[in-house]
């Protein structure tokens, strides 16, 4: 957590623009990188291949909660490395009920179904929704129904596009997967107008990461609990992102009070070492799959058992969440004193992760996030004018200042 002073830019670009050649030759273009190759990483600090350091102030979406290189993940991947790192789930192996029994525990759960990646678990999740709507509430075959949020980001496969709003996720990847229907995010009227007889799950994300960190309405979320007892339908809150200490809490829905009846969970859950992702929830809902119904060859491996043990570990010191909680009312009291700059239209979010709105006559995001990277801090930018700053809950409270130093800067602030 110490602070760093980021190294000058050397000026000599050679190597960094060759592999950057070679990466834009020969792999596919579906990501619009900063032009930047990192080569290492430690805690809230990442170095180029020039040598030049930046302040990681984007924790890969949240997957990095506990900064690079956490030696506490690092060893104890480690200490797995030596013994077995897969199974598949042909045969048990040592570390999978200690996850499975730890994950659920901290979730207020009794089962875990664990998956690899976030688009993973949300596939899952759509899938135990549907089961448990025809084999426990009874709903017709063939008519389940979800609903969902407009702007909402669970993943890219095929059925998730089917249910986005964004052009970009969605164009040109039809035929579509029928079954779902959209409403505005934080509208419980349109919500409540939108579950029939048929609908089997709500599926929201507590707050809106890719749309920009958008925090619902106060009570929203009470509100769609007690709508989702009401006529028999699952909650499923998606906390990839809002999960594991990121909003000051170990979930986001606690800051309303609210158990969903479905967690789906990732990124951090890994601790940006192995992909691991989990759909944790009750017996009544998980207990309606048998074997052959859903699976997973690397699921549960026992790498990844291993690291997301010392996850949960880590998180139930309250540490982390401690963390982001401070030192994100500092990040809010700070960004909120820009928007009376005239460069900020807008600033919105929760703990240790906010959405920053630029003034489009200013620049674009991906303008003031070139900068930023000019400057030694890296952000990314989503839906034009908007960066979203989501740095490792392990930085120091003087490096995050610093960080701020630089986006005043920029901004001319």
């Amino acid at each position: 957590m110490t602070s760093v002073t980021p190294s000058p830019a050397t000026g000599d670009r050679t190597a960094t623009e060759s592999l950057i050649r070679s990466s834009d030759e020969h792999s596919a273009h579906n990501y619009h990188p900063l032009p930047i190759v990192v080569a290492t990483a430690d805690g809230a600090w990442m170095t180029d291949v020039e040598g030049r350091r930046y302040l990681d102030m984007l924790a890969g979406y949240s997957a990095l909660n506990f900064g690079h290189g956490n030696r506490r993940l690092i060893e104890a991947a480690k200490a797995q490395l030596e013994r077995v790192t897969l199974t598949s789930r042909a045969f048990h192996h040592d570390r999978f009920a200690e996850f499975c029994t730890e994950l659920a525990e901290l979730c207020g759960m009794e089962m875990v179904l664990p998956m690899n990646t976030g688009a993973e678990a949300v596939e899952t999740a759509v899938k135990t929704a549907r089961k448990w709507g025809y084999r426990v509430k009874g709903v017709p075959d063939g008519r389940a129904r979800i609903v969902v949020a407009a702007d909402n980001f669970h993943g890219r496969t095929t059925t998730i596009v089917s249910f986005s709003t964004d052009p970009e996720a969605r164009a040109d990847f039809g035929p579509y997967t029928p079954g779902f229907d959209i409403v505005p995010y934080g509208d419980l009227a349109a919500l409540r107008e939108a579950v029939t007889e048929d609908t089997v799950a709500v599926l929201l994300e507590p707050i809106q990461g890719e749309a920009g960190v958008l925090v619902p309405p106060a009570g929203y979320l009470r509100a769609v609990r007690e709508l989702t007892r009401e006529r028999e339908v699952l909650f499923i809150a998606d906390e990839i992102q809002s999960g594991l200490g990121r909003t000051g809490r170990t979930f986001a829905c606690e800051h309303e009070g609210v158990v969903p009846d479905m967690y789906v969970l990732g990124k951090a859950l890994g601790g940006g070492v192995v992909p691991v992702s989990a759909v944790v929830s009750s017996k009544a809902v998980l207990g309606v799959f048998r074997p052959g119904e859903h699976g997973s060859t690397f699921g549960g491996n026992p790498l990844a058992c291993a690291v997301a043990l010392e996850v949960i570990a880590m998180l139930r010191t309250g540490e982390f969440q401690q963390r982001a909680t401070e030192l994100g009312e500092h990040l809010h009291a700070e960004l909120g004193l820009l928007t009376g700059t005239g460069r900020v239209t807008e600033v919105r979010g929760r703990g240790l992760w906010a959405g920053v709105d630029i003034d489009p006559a200013y620049g674009t995001g991906r303008e003031i996030s070139e900068k930023l990277m000019d400057r030694g801090v890296l952000v990314k930018d989503t839906h034009g004018s908007t960066i979203r700053i989501a740095p490792p809950l392990v930085i120091s409270k003087e490096d995050l200042d610093w960080g701020l130093d630089q986006l005043r800067t920029v901004l001319g602030a």
